[in-house]
């Protein structure tokens, strides 16, 4: 489905670090530019008036651009580099004009930018995820009709047409929880896990590569070109087996460990290699052969489900295992103290140190991200089933509960493969809640369920994207946290406006239209089949997802109690539940960055240590940077003139 959204200088290559037990960083990539040697501002001094007028600026546009792109194809790319970009360009615009008109302004700062930036995505991801292409749209009467009113499950009384204002309460209340879900793991998953979050530090080398080197550096069809290019013959590119000369996957491979990267390939010759191959064979056996591939009662069901079952079964794993080990941790604190800090901090670089003193000194307070946490959702426990009848008070009770598991379960995840799977969280609520509310209710309740979690889930995972650039540019998580809970706001107002703009303008759900939001029909036909139960699903689905989920669970256990010369080759389980979903082509495209990598070691490594970061973030924000452009041209339904394609001979 719909995939939201890539650096270590040290241990870049040993992910099998980042799943022992606790410990403090031993050496994160150094992007404090060596010129930058300015007083660190207070937190209140880094959110400014002219900073906020920006991210205003940014974040509407962002999310017009955003829901053109989710109404169209349900396929957006990540803009946050772009973002950082235009954020630099429109200060240091306003900045000179000031002073050739002979005002005297502010000086320009690294951390006024991060908090721009932080504003406008947070603003326009509510745009991305906020279910106006699925699950909120899936409630109206035209995708009811499209389903099949005489479907089983399909009921009238799930029809709920899109309104400004209770779309504006319905995001009001469940974005904000996702604010305060992770905020207790901020340095446990950023500074003791050592994640990466690939795309929150290449914006991070981005944003410092600006205010070092100043203006210097701030100066087709769907199967056309080359990204469809079939490298390894026509077979093997219909099982999704190609080079999509795709940069910034690329870069993400350059940062990912080898683990990670190898674990991805496995997944992708384990999924698209062996078992859709042979389980498409089994077409009228396992399931009926008049339907599509992409109905779910088809192939399409095994791919959703098995992947889900893995990513639960890695993600509990260490989500169990890593509260252990912070609750050991926090009680030898108790005892210990500070003893051991003065050990710890010998033999690292003052930048480093200065990175994680900062970090950790501007702390968001306990009791607040927990009252904060505990007053949204109270609210969403009273507003939702008065706006949803059909989902009762109880369940919502019940996904907040698990939500923080689950939200740690997809960071944890984001931060190593750079790849944030909330929708696949917001299915398993589908699915649990349709089935549990019955044939009348069951429909409603579990889209709406689905865009509790999902949000939940999701918001969180982009908080902890940009607690990592805070950490690289000496920003403070405070000031970030801040900046995010106003881009929240703003989205949640923009979001809906930016919608309207299309659904009273242009005939959207039309499927033989410019505007099909294709995923709206999607989201309710997986309701409706939550409705029916879990048996109307292909045959042995349910006994594969369990052996997958075990599978997770064991290898864990394996790499955990195994000597470490065994456990160190063990694969990652999260990490290879992405390609059953999403196909094999990012996996090469990831595997030929960690073989640059590995290539460069061998012939210089000490200048890879230093260059590799480098590269893979300009990569990265290459890429990135023309998104911009691209979907401008999109919005002006510039095409290219000519495609090319390959086909057989």
């Amino acid at each position: 489905m719909n995939m939201e959204e890539a650096k270590e200088k040290k241990e870049i290559s040993e992910r099998e670090d980042m799943e022992g037990p606790i410990s403090v960083v031993e050496g994160p990539i150094s992007v404090e530019p060596e010129g930058s040697k300015r007083i660190q501002q207070p937190w209140t001094k880094q959110i400014t008036i002219r900073g906020m007028v920006v991210s205003i600026m940014i974040g509407t546009m962002y999310s017009v651009i955003a829901m053109k792109l989710n109404l169209t194809t349900g396929l957006v790319p990540n803009l946050n580099v772009s973002a950082a970009l235009i954020a630099f360009v429109f200060i240091r615009t306003w900045t000179k004009m000031l002073t050739k008109a002979g005002f005297v302004s502010k000086p320009f700062t690294k951390q006024e930018n991060t908090m721009i930036q932080t504003c406008a995505v947070a603003c326009y991801s509510i745009a991305v995820g906020g279910g106006f292409a699925s699950y909120l749209l899936a409630l109206n009467k035209k995708t009811y009709e499209m389903s099949g009113v005489n479907n089983e499950g399909n009921s009238i009384k799930g029809v709920k047409e899109p309104g400004f204002g209770w779309m504006t309460g319905y995001l009001f209340v469940v974005c904000f929880v996702g604010l305060f879900a992770l905020v207790p793991m901020r340095k446990i998953m950023i500074v003791d896990l050592k994640l990466t979050y690939p795309s929150g530090m290449a914006t991070a080398v981005l944003i410092n590569g600006f205010h070092s080197q100043g203006d210097k550096m701030a100066s087709g069809k769907d199967t056309c070109g080359f990204a469809q290019f079939p490298t390894f013959g026509l077979k093997a590119w219909n099982h999704t087996f190609y080079f999509d000369f795709g940069m910034t996957y690329v870069g993400a491979g350059m940062i990912c460990s080898h683990l990670v990267n190898l674990s991805l390939l496995l997944g992708a010759v384990l999924s698209h290699g062996i078992m859709w191959p042979l389980i498409s064979r089994l077409k009228g056996q396992w399931f009926s052969e008049g339907l599509k591939e992409s109905d779910m009662k088809s192939l399409y069901g095994y791919k959703v489900f098995i992947s889900v079952a893995l990513i639960l079964g890695d993600g509990i794993y260490n989500f169990i295992k890593i509260l252990a080990c912070t609750i050991i941790s926090m009680h030898r604190r108790f005892k210990n103290k500070d003893a051991n800090m003065a050990v710890d901090d010998q033999g690292k670089p003052i930048e480093v140190l200065k990175q994680n003193e900062v970090f950790v000194r501007e702390n968001i307070p306990m009791w607040l991200a927990l009252s904060g946490y505990i007053l949204f959702s109270i609210l969403s426990i009273i507003v939702i089933p008065l706006m949803f009848p059909q989902l009762k008070w109880y369940y919502v009770v019940v996904a907040y509960f698990l939500a923080p598991s689950l939200a740690f379960c997809n960071a944890y995840g984001a931060g190593l493969t750079d790849l944030n799977m909330a929708y696949n969280y917001g299915k398993i609520a589908l699915f649990i809640l349709a089935a549990l509310s019955g044939k009348e209710d069951g429909l409603v309740a579990g889209l709406v369920g689905c865009g509790l979690i999902k949000s939940v889930v999701s918001v969180a995972c982009t908080l902890m994207q940009d607690f990592k650039t805070a950490q690289l540019t000496l920003t403070s998580p405070r000031a970030m946290f801040l900046s995010q809970a106003i881009g929240t706001v703003l989205g949640c107002i923009t979001a809906p406006l930016s919608f309207f703009l299309f659904y009273k303008a242009f005939d959207v759900g039309n499927p033989n239209g410019e505007y099909k939001a294709p995923y709206a029909l999607i989201y309710r036909n997986m309701a409706i089949l939550g409705v029916q139960g879990f048996s109307a699903l292909p045959l042995h689905c349910l006994q594969l997802c369990y052996g997958f989920f075990a599978f997770a669970i064991l290898v864990n256990v394996v790499r955990d109690l195994s000597p470490q010369k065994i456990g160190k080759y063990m694969p990652l389980p999260m990490v290879m539940a992405i390609p059953f979903l999403v196909g094999a082509y990012f996996a090469i495209d990831m595997g030929l960055g960690s073989l640059i990598v590995f290539v460069w070691h061998k012939l210089n490594s000490k200048k890879a240590e230093l260059m590799v970061p480098a590269v893979a973030s300009g990569l990265i924000c290459g890429e990135g940077l023309w998104t911009l452009p691209a979907a401008v041209l999109a919005l002006a339904k510039i095409n290219p003139p000519i495609c090319m394609k390959f086909v057989r001979s």
